[in-house]
């Protein structure tokens, strides 16, 4: 099991994070200057300072699914989501993601993945974005391209997130709710690159590269990582 860089305030994280950090020896740093897989962030848009949030509120239209949406909250439990890998490829925990790789974002509170498809978004009629699936497993829908400028996605670094199926990004471009979530964001997908499609690693617990040692299990293949 990687070693855990926990870049963020003990008070903002849920109570099995905050355990986690405890008992596998954090750094409250940012030494670790790139993402990893099996890490447990949050996600700023850079162009409408919200962070990436889900909860158990369903769209009212469209897929019915649960709704993913954009938060000006910093310290929100509901904004944490976990690196993980695809049906096809594993992403071994504490190895850099890389420029290009392909992978997918488990909402933590939830275990629903960040999904896209062709439902319109209901208020943008942009492309859904939405959450789906059970305790981490979806389908090929929860896939997402990470595209950086290098050759690992750096933690200073602004990514977009292009979903592999159809080829839209992740993207927010302003509007805001009404009740029940009221003020927050659209979350949505669309063709092409913009600044609303501009993405940055913020709070969370990074995990670090290091050998497993000998005789320990090797968590890799678990449907959930934490």
């Amino acid at each position: 099991m990687g070693i855990l860089d926990c870049a963020v305030s003990r008070h903002t994280l849920p109570t099995f994070l905050l355990y986690l950090c405890c008992i596998f020896g954090p750094s409250f740093g940012t030494e670790l200057s790139f993402v990893t897989c099996g890490s447990v962030i949050k996600l700023l848009n850079l162009k409408h300072n919200v962070r990436l949030h889900s909860h158990d509120v369903r769209y009212g239209s469209g897929s019915g699914q649960q709704s993913v949406t954009g938060v000006t909250t910093i310290e929100d439990s509901n904004s944490y989501w976990s690196i993980r890998g695809t049906l096809d490829t594993l992403c071994h925990r504490g190895t850099p993601v890389k420029c290009g790789q392909n992978i997918r974002l488990t909402h933590v509170n939830t275990g629903r993945n960040l999904h896209s498809h062709y439902f319109t978004s209901p208020l943008s009629s942009n492309q859904e974005v939405s959450a789906f699936g059970d305790e981490g497993e979806g389908d090929h829908l929860d896939e997402w391209t990470v595209q950086c400028g290098g050759t690992v996605w750096k933690r200073e670094e602004a990514v977009r997130f292009r979903h592999k199926s159809t080829d839209a990004l992740l993207s927010v471009t302003g509007e805001q709710y009404g009740r029940p979530i009221h003020g927050q964001r659209e979350v949505h997908a669309m063709s092409g690159p913009s600044q609303h499609s501009l993405w940055k690693a913020m709070e969370g617990i990074f995990m670090k590269p290091s050998e497993i040692p000998l005789g320990s299990r090797d968590y890799s293949h678990l449907h959930t990582e934490f």
